[in-house]
């Protein structure tokens, strides 16, 4: 069951990214601009933003696998799509389809939580990992397959490996339990605001254009998701069954934890973005390394490689160290890489590929320690939904990352020019640097009032413990 819970978060995480190493030959196969052809991965994101926290709450332990298994089928329904002859449209509903299953995450660590035993906590840290880490699993496969036959067999691994999902999800996922709590009415209402509000902020957000060429649309649209979102919490106040427990999220440690993952999250992805776009960049702009689709792909292995080994080595230190020290120290290690890639990355190509390993152990260390955080103060049967919400959070946090790094670029490239001018890499570095001390020092100042809620959590099925935060 471990191994069948880990394949299926990491085969929606390489779903989910696949669009990325993509982009420019979709552009060049359906004859559209870079731009346009952003929207495959954009639209997966979206998706999946949506889907999360609603799956979170459907996913509960009486009906969960045969949500997980809809949910599959409905991504390799969508893999099908993306490889078929037919109009940029019907590749999008495919990539939309596909990206629903980037909320399976959350369920996986339900089933782990109830099932598992001891063995559970470091199977959710694997599983946090690989949703994140696994981003780079898929990239050299597929900008090998975009190489040799073209974007329809590029997709081509997502059925493959989509289809395999859902067989392993058949055989292996255990059966809905008759005895665990009754499936709750879902507030449709309330996911109707949040989906609205996410989409609304996270397509102003991964459209960095939208910032240099219309800022005042963009900061409207961007008010605009934000007021849907202020609604949504205080619809979800008000209603006897909301999408996510509001008692839950304002638990210090949860807040605490979700706002960190943010601050971070920004951070980690600024410099995942800076990195591959550095690399690929011709030397005769005066910079960059001008590695082809493929090579490119190769310096992100570092950084899954790592992140799972940092995923190994972090469940072991949960008895000894906290999971906010622990969180404490994933930012001190992407910190050191944004540093490490603003000094010397005009030292020779292994610079950048040692800076990618080393976010690589940073993220997986983070991801790794982010579930205990969590999950202790978090009732069992609340596991889906909690770490559905956070899982929205670090997706919000990844857009934003990728935006403000295309601002930054934006900045420093000069009219007329294609490329920035090789400061711009410095100063978005130096940024996602300080933003990696920013979420530093939200741990240690949120420590104070994490420390007034001591946190215990009962069993999946079980009443919660009196500090464990309850259903209003």
């Amino acid at each position: 069951m471990v191994a069948a819970l880990v394949f299926i978060a990491l085969v929606v995480a390489v779903i989910g990214s696949l669009g990325a190493p993509l982009i420019t030959a979709v552009a060049q196969d359906y004859g559209l601009s870079l731009t346009a052809a952003q929207w495959t991965l954009t639209i997966a994101l979206l998706s999946g933003a949506v889907a999360t926290p609603l799956l979170g709450r459907l996913g509960s332990a009486r009906r969960r696998r045969k949500v997980v298994l809809a949910t599959l089928a409905t991504v390799t329904a969508g893999s099908v799509a993306t490889v078929v002859p037919a109009p940029f449209a019907v590749l999008l509903a495919g990539r939309a389809a596909q990206g629903a299953g980037l909320g399976l995450t959350a369920l996986m660590m339900a089933t782990a939580r109830r099932h598992l035993g001891d063995r559970a906590p470091g199977t959710i840290a694997m599983l946090s990992v690989a949703s994140t880490a696994g981003i780079g699993v898929g990239y050299p496969a597929a900008g090998l397959l975009a190489q040799v036959g073209g974007v329809r067999a590029a997709y081509l691994l997502g059925v493959v490996i989509t289809a395999a999902a859902l067989v392993t999800a058949i055989a292996a996922l255990p059966r809905d339990s008759a005895d665990a709590p009754a499936g709750e009415t879902v507030d449709w209402f309330g996911a109707l605001l949040l989906s609205l509000g996410l989409v609304a902020v996270l397509v102003v957000t991964s459209q960095s254009g939208l910032w240099t060429g219309r800022p005042l649309l963009a900061g409207l649209v961007l008010a605009a998701g934000l007021a849907l979102l202020a609604c949504w919490v205080v619809v979800e106040l008000r209603v006897p069954r909301p999408l996510v427990d509001p008692a839950a999220l304002r638990h210090p440690a949860v807040a605490a934890a979700n706002l960190v993952m943010g601050v971070s999250g920004i951070a980690m992805y600024l410099l995942f973005t800076l990195i591959t776009r550095y690399v690929q960049t011709p030397p005769q702009s005066g910079y960059g390394y001008g590695l082809t689709e493929v090579e490119a792909g190769l310096v992100l292995v570092p950084f899954s490689v790592l992140g799972f080994v940092a995923g190994r080595v972090v469940p072991r230190l949960r008895q000894r160290v906290g999971p906010f020290a622990l969180l404490a120290a994933g930012g001190v290690v992407v910190v050191a890489a944004c540093v490490l890639f603003a000094v010397t990355r005009t030292s020779g190509v292994a610079w950048p590929i040692v800076a990618m390993g080393v976010l690589g152990f940073g993220v997986g260390g983070f991801s790794a320690a982010m579930p205990q955080a969590i999950l202790a103060v978090t009732p069992a049967e609340e596991t889906a939904a909690a770490m559905s919400v956070n899982q929205v959070v670090r997706s919000v946090g990844f857009s934003l990352g990728s935006a403000l790094g295309g601002l930054v670029l934006a900045a420093y490239t000069v009219p007329g020019h294609f490329v920035p001018t090789g400061p711009g890499y410095t100063t978005a570095a130096w940024t996602a640097a300080a933003l990696g001390v920013a979420g530093i020092a939200l741990v240690a100042a949120t420590a104070p009032a994490r420390r007034r809620h001591v946190p215990t959590a009962a069993p999946e099925g079980a009443p919660s413990s009196p500090s464990a935060p309850r259903r209003r």
